[in-house]
């Protein structure tokens, strides 16, 4: 997870900057945070000028493209807590899928922010095949999150989906020398994790 701190952890070692939290929002870029709409949340990245403009606009906000208080990147950034509620006020006035088609045309990055049931019910994660039916111990499948790498030479699969707890004891018992009498022993003197029914 280290790997993943990019740039903050870039902060730290190369400027001795020790970053602080931040929310939702992006550390240094803004606006790059959730947004609320009249459904749920959509997130928006307008960073730099261009794009910050563009959201404006697309909002009916064309002045806060101009406002002295996030006329800079770095104004937007150190006034983000008021920018936030000014957006705010427009982007509730919009279904999460109406602002996402606003804002996909106008060219400001955007995205819904998910339920557990809308992620496995996007077009493209039914695509990508992510939620896999795994056969289960006692008979029938259940559904599981799919290996998230796909090699065409060496593909994954997941063969079956965990069984009940303890349910190699005997096996592993048996390969490290436990004789039937040992692993019974154990058994009797509950020693071994198992589930039981």
């Amino acid at each position: 997870m280290v790997t993943m701190m990019d740039f903050q952890a870039a902060r730290w070692l190369v400027e001795g900057e020790v970053p602080g939290q931040a929310g939702n929002d992006h550390p240094t870029s803004m606006p790059t945070s959730v947004y609320p709409t009249a459904d749920g949340f959509v997130n928006i990245a307008a960073a730099g000028k261009a794009i910050y403009t563009r959201l404006c606009e697309a909002l009916g906000a064309p002045e806060l493209a101009t406002h002295p208080d996030f006329a800079t990147a770095e104004l937007r950034s150190t006034n983000r807590a008021a920018l936030s509620r000014m957006l705010a006020e427009r982007t509730r006035q919009h279904s999460s899928e109406a602002l996402i088609a606003l804002l996909n045309q106008a060219g400001v990055p955007c995205g819904p922010i998910y339920k557990m049931d809308q992620v496995f019910a996007d077009p493209q994660i039914e695509h990508l095949g992510m939620a896999v039916p795994v056969p289960q111990p006692g008979g029938g499948e259940a559904r599981l999150v799919g290996p998230a790498i796909r090699l065409s030479r060496t593909p994954a699969r997941m063969k079956r989906a965990m069984g009940p707890a303890g349910e190699h004891n005997d096996e592993i018992l048996r390969s490290l020398g436990y004789s039937e009498a040992d692993i019974a022993g154990l058994r009797a003197a509950n020693a071994l994790f198992e589930e039981r029914e």
